[in-house]
């Protein structure tokens, strides 16, 4: 994100909203109208019960120009995430995606739940743990087997991503007992037997692991990197800024030593941020690298010595 950019937190629950959604709505169009540039940021894919559609209608009414980044959807991404794809060649080719809840004015009376109990593809439900037991009931009674597996999957692809597994005959028991909550992605199908197999995510080494990265942030990307490859999640907190000397007098000794670098014997380096900095203000003071060709340069540490190599002069 930008730095400086203004945050404003829009998020959902089952019981508690931060803003309406037609407020929501609004504030885009408002904040576009001030000549800002507006992201709107979703979990998984916008358009898939993301509302996208109702925000972008009134960005058009209002004549606003938006685009549209399709992401992926929770649907198929936190699935996959706990060990399950939602096709399987020798279980099911198809798959479908139905909201766990509606409005309250309306009733499950618009989903066709004979239809799905009779299909053979997976079933996806998304914001459903409230209506579990109403799901679960209604697919039984239109047919669906009792024994048909069952798994959900909460924070998907988070570090606190947990999942519980069941059949449609106990698994409302099982997230009673477990005291499961929202937000959870619940999968009905077959294909929910590949988990114990496939599952990986969870069994990564630092899994459920979130690590503070208190290296400066130029500093912090190799291991972040690290740490997201073993499952872990690094949470970045510099607690060290380099800055320029603030003192005029500071900054006048350390620019007339720059000047009579061909009169050293010895250059020390002490860390990558001093070699950046050093290579910085030379360039700023226009000073020909060539006026160290009598020095010997010195590095304190490994990652001194690789920044000084990438500059050509060890």
């Amino acid at each position: 994100m930008k730095p400086g950019a203004d945050k404003i937190f829009v998020g959902k629950s089952p019981d508690k909203h931060m803003m309406k959604q037609d407020e929501i709505n609004q504030s885009l169009v408002d904040l576009a109208l001030q000549g800002k540039t507006v992201t709107r940021l979703k979990g998984g894919d916008p358009s898939v019960f993301g509302r996208v559609g109702e925000e972008a209608e009134l960005l058009a009414e209002n004549d606003i120009r938006f685009e549209i980044v399709p992401g992926i959807t929770s649907a198929i991404a936190v699935p996959a995430y706990a060990g399950i794809p939602v096709t399987h060649r020798d279980f099911t080719s198809s798959f479908s995606i139905v909201t766990g809840h509606e409005y309250k004015n309306k009733t499950y009376s618009n989903v066709n739940w004979e239809n799905l109990a009779q299909a053979s593809g997976t079933l996806i439900f998304l914001m459903g743990v409230a209506n579990l037991e109403y799901i679960c009931t209604q697919l039984m009674n239109c047919g669906k087997s009792a024994e048909t597996p069952v798994a959900l999957i909460r924070w998907g692809t988070w570090m606190e991503q947990e999942t519980l597994t069941g059949d449609l005959s106990d698994i409302v028991e099982k997230v009673k007992a477990a005291n499961f909550q929202s937000p959870a992605v619940t999968i009905v199908g077959e294909v929910v037997k590949l988990r114990e197999k496939l599952a990986w995510f969870e069994q990564k080494p630092l899994f459920g692991h979130r690590i503070l990265v208190t290296r400066s942030r130029s500093q912090a990307s190799e291991l972040v990197r690290e740490i997201d490859e073993l499952g872990g999640e690094a949470v970045e907190f510099p607690v060290i800024r380099t800055r320029p000397p603030s003192q005029p007098e500071a900054q006048k000794q350390r620019d007339e030593a720059l000047g009579q670098l061909d009169r050293f014997d010895w250059v020390l380096f002490t860390s990558v941020n001093g070699v950046e900095y050093f290579f910085q203000r030379l360039l700023e003071l226009r000073i020909d690298i060539r006026s160290l060709s009598k020095a010997r340069i010195a590095a304190v540490g490994s990652k001194t010595a690789a920044a000084l190599e990438r500059r050509g002069r060890l």
